[in-house]
């Protein structure tokens, strides 16, 4: 039976909130974040920039150019709303979804749409999955800072975390994993020779051997030696690989001469990385001070280790995650490149974290931290810095706070597994750093969910007791009967 809702100009529709529970915490959230003021810091980033030799309409040789009337086109799909945009970011990372299935999920859960300012259900996908791809490529580093830091400001506006606990903060590293396959000798080998074949053909050269089906077997039977502990027969299964590529290389390098020059550039980054996977095959320490290239597609991952009895050796990047005190809110999280000494990231840390906080008119004062980031005192400080490497300067209050410095780890395991660190899917090192700001927003996203469902809001307790004192003043008091109910 078809009904008309009083609250919508819609006949046939009725708005989301009259549809859903608006005391769920993501309805609160929704109504209590500073969308405006999101989309005014984030609008700047999405404006046309001038490109060399090309014309901007806005301007000609004798300057600005007048403003014409702004008429209606009929021409292309008009642009997505950022407040959308940002609310799938959001989304995406609270609650672990995939580009393609945070859109899914979106076009099938009303109060996702209320949280993205949807007056109306709409049972579709709000973009197609690469959208987002771009968008963040858009936003950049500055972009998902500010999000970042919008979490923060929200916390300290409903009262969630008190302003001075941003004063004290945690930090620790831990390592984003790349999405790359383990790089063991022979698979680099045979990456390199299946994408020289494919840069020669792309060029135009004419190779006298590929060694596809030679290539195939012998990636194979290393792996199958490998596993059988017979070790003589695999080195020597990696060194025949190694001469293939390095014939495949030359046999490039010296026909590329005869072409133009634009042609071999296109392949100069191809036989650039395979003659480093050559000259690397077979040494445990990197040669000539030069990194290892663990993955062809992502040159930028390198080979951390923790110390970790399970997984000895993580391939991606280190990761520097501040929190706070007491309270657990993440105000910090800042990739680092080139697997640095934890204590050299430090000084960078208090940087972005002092950036994320300025609205809230604090800064870290307190550093509590491990003894990876010990002799760095002199290079930070603003900040007092915090660990068990010396316990006759500490106070007996800063001993006692020392002992919930373990909190970050748990922080850290949430990060991973319920908000996407595990694994970074996202290229390069620009992709590296957006991912880490995204999981840390999507934590304190989820964060303020479990902190709106546990305390409430401070402003709806206040509201709920002066409805109920003016509806005494005017009615009277409720009375026994109806309070026993």
């Amino acid at each position: 039976m078809m009904f008309a809702c009083p609250a919508t100009d819609d006949f046939f529709r009725s708005r989301i909130d009259q549809m859903i529970d608006l005391r769920h915490p993501l309805s609160v959230l929704a109504s209590r974040m500073p969308w405006q003021e999101i989309e005014a810091q984030v609008a700047h980033l999405f404006m046309r920039k001038a490109r060399a030799d090309v014309a901007m309409p806005d301007l000609d040789l004798f300057g600005e150019k007048p403003v014409h009337q702004a008429k209606r086109s009929q021409a292309g799909r008009p642009r997505i709303p950022l407040r959308v945009m940002i609310s799938l970011l959001y989304l995406k990372h609270a609650f672990n979804e995939s580009d393609e299935g945070v859109v899914q999920r979106w076009g099938e859960t009303p109060t996702w749409q209320y949280f993205a300012g949807q007056a109306y259900f709409e049972h579709r996908a709000p973009c197609d999955a690469t959208t987002l791809v771009k968008f963040r490529r858009l936003l950049g580093d500055e972009g998902v800072e500010e999000l970042l830091a919008q979490t923060i400001n929200v916390a300290v506006e409903l009262q969630l975390i008190k302003p001075q606990e941003l004063s004290r903060v945690i930090v620790d590293s831990t390592v984003q994993e790349k999405a790359v396959a383990h790089p063991t000798d022979s698979r680099l080998l045979e990456t390199a020779r299946t994408h020289l074949v494919a840069a020669a053909k792309d060029a135009g050269i004419n190779l006298k051997q590929t060694f596809a089906k030679e290539g195939r077997h012998l990636s194979r039977m290393a792996g199958r030696y490998a596993h059988a502990r017979q070790f003589k027969r695999m080195h020597r299964t990696v060194r025949r690989q190694k001469t293939i590529v390095g014939r495949l290389a030359r046999e490039i390098d010296r026909k590329a001469s005869a072409i133009s020059q634009a042609v071999r550039q296109a392949f100069e980054d191809a036989l650039h990385k395979a003659q480093r996977i050559v000259a690397q095959s077979g040494h445990r320490k990197p040669l000539d001070g030069q990194p290892k290239l663990y993955a062809w597609h992502a040159p930028e991952v390198s080979c951390i280790s923790k110390g970790k009895s399970r997984q000895p050796y993580e391939f991606g990047v280190k990761v520097g995650i501040a929190s706070t005190h007491a309270g657990n809110l993440i105000v910090g999280a800042r990739a680092f490149h080139g697997n640095p000494y934890d204590g050299h990231t430090l000084h960078a840390q208090m940087e972005q974290a002092t950036i994320l906080m300025q609205d809230c008119g604090q800064q870290p004062q307190t550093v509590f931290v491990d003894l990876g980031y010990r002799g760095v005192e002199a290079d930070n400080p603003q900040v007092r810095i915090v660990h068990r490497g010396k316990p006759k300067r500490l106070t007996a209050k800063e001993k006692k706070q020392l002992k919930r410095r373990q909190a970050i780890e748990p922080i850290i395991g949430h990060l991973k597994t319920d908000h996407g660190m595990d694994r970074c899917y996202l290229k390069g090192e620009q992709g590296d750093r957006l991912h880490a700001v995204l999981c840390a927003a999507g934590y304190n996203i989820k964060w303020l969910l479990r902190m709106i469902a546990r305390k409430g809001v401070r402003y709806l307790h206040r509201l709920f007791w002066r409805l109920l004192w003016v509806r005494n003043a005017v009615l009277g008091p409720v009375p026994l009967s109806w309070r026993s109910v």
